[in-house]
């Protein structure tokens, strides 16, 4: 990630981001938001998921079932001694979170779990 961008991101902000840390569940001033809008990568600006893509799976972070064509990228995370898919912006690299699929949440079976801090609300103009 470029340091222009990791000096705009506070100590827990970067924690996330840059260092693929994870947020407290149930923390997260996203996990219960649920206005139209963007939520947009919180270290460059980068669109990664509308609005009514996001629902309340009971994880304690913010879920959503889809993204924003080509706004998100895939990599395989052995950290926790099994296989997860980490997703990160795909614009800046910036860490997310994880997807999961195969638990029957949405109609779409696809769970992305994004940490709060790791991105930024961006309200529909009316």
């Amino acid at each position: 990630m470029k340091e222009d961008l990791i000096k705009k991101l506070t100590k827990q902000e970067k924690e996330i981001i840059v260092n693929k840390g994870t947020e407290q569940p149930f923390t997260g001033k996203y996990n219960d938001h649920f206005l139209e809008g963007v939520f947009a990568c919180k270290a460059c600006g980068n669109n990664l998921y509308k609005s009514n893509s996001k629902f309340d799976s009971g994880c304690g972070w913010p879920s959503f079932d889809d993204e924003i064509s080509g706004a998100i990228v895939r990599y395989e995370d052995t950290s926790l001694l099994r296989t997860r898919v980490e997703i990160c912006c795909a614009n800046c690299d910036g860490h997310l979170g994880h997807v999961f699929h195969g638990e029957k949440i949405t109609a779409k079976d696809t769970r992305h779990c994004v940490n709060s801090l790791s991105i930024k609300f961006i309200a529909k103009k009316k």
